[in-house]
């Protein structure tokens, strides 16, 4: 018995072993449908071309509305029902024209917080992805001192640790006047689902973030950004191991190494940014993520006919 039980217990430590060293792919975009209506039909197409790939899981990184569409129940609904279509499981994050900028006139002048409250409450109620195949997902909100951050999820595939982050364009909803209290609360739940996340990938081959918003397009200019480039950069020094940030918000599609060390003079070598398309250029891309190889990630546009 004890014979069988440790040749069972080696052959499952083989197939983990095989199975974290697999090569496997997924796919990234955001910032769409954006025109409407003419991008209802391109959007379908989008997901059509994905769901022809063969994939681990998608992501949508944030926007899935531009800022001067309405930002309406039956809008969310449309969207929701659009998420539930993709064959292979979809995670979504969302971006900063789902509610920081509802308030605006031509996206109906809604209240921000309400809106955020309603995506929280139809986007984010089972703990699982979109999709056909579906698969489940841990929450922040599972620790009760950030109970209200469901969105934050992780998930691990292929010996990776995945995530997102609430972080979204407009100054990640920070006021140069008035209340911030809504920032300064989600700010303190995502410096602490960082320290979270970068201690759950330490046994993991590397670690890869989603987020909406583009940190980085104005330097380090961004006053809303600054604790968690801060703290992104240190966690990555002391990782050592390749780290994969995923943002949309910019509409251009980039990969770079926009993280410095503390001399300022020389790149976070182990810290990659890719920024998806988005808006006019509705393309997606996808990751091909290799551990055989030191920089176990690598990219691909998948543009529309």
């Amino acid at each position: 018995m004890r014979t069988t039980y440790l040749s069972l217990l080696l052959l499952f430590l083989g197939t983990l072993t095989f199975a974290q060293s697999k090569k496997f792919e997924f796919i990234a975009f955001g910032d769409m449908p954006y025109c409407l209506p003419n991008d209802y039909e391109r959007f379908e197409n989008l997901i059509s071309q994905i769901n022809h790939q063969k994939l681990a899981f998608s992501v949508h990184v944030g926007d899935f509305k531009s800022g001067s569409t309405p930002c309406s129940d039956e809008y969310f609904s449309k969207i929701y029902g659009y998420f539930e279509t993709f064959k292979k499981p979809l995670i979504y994050t969302p971006g900063d024209n789902e509610w920081t900028d509802c308030n605006r006139k031509a996206a109906g002048a809604y209240d921000p917080l309400e809106r955020l409250a309603l995506l929280r409450k139809m986007f984010f109620k089972e703990k699982q992805s979109f999709g056909s195949v579906k698969i489940p997902l841990r929450s922040q909100a599972e620790n009760p001192e950030f109970a209200r951050y469901v969105e934050n999820v992780s998930w691990e595939y292929g010996g990776i640790q995945f995530a997102t982050i609430h972080l979204v364009g407009t100054n990640n909803n920070l006021k140069e006047s008035g209340d911030n209290t809504e920032f300064i609360e989600r700010e303190k739940a995502n410096l602490a689902w960082l320290e979270e996340l970068y201690a759950k990938a330490a046994d993991k081959k590397g670690l890869v973030m989603f987020t909406q918003a583009d940190m980085f397009y104005m330097g380090n200019g961004s006053s809303g950004f600054q604790k968690i480039r801060e703290k992104l950069a240190a966690l990555s020094i002391q990782y050592e191991k390749p780290v994969l940030w995923v943002n949309g918000d910019s509409h251009r599609f980039i990969v770079d190494k926009p993280l410095f060390n503390p001399d300022k003079k020389s790149t976070i070598l182990n810290f990659t940014r890719l920024q998806v398309f988005g808006d006019a250029d509705m393309a997606s891309v996808k990751v091909i993520v290799d551990p055989k190889l030191k920089e176990l990630f690598s990219f691909r546009q998948l543009l529309m006919d």
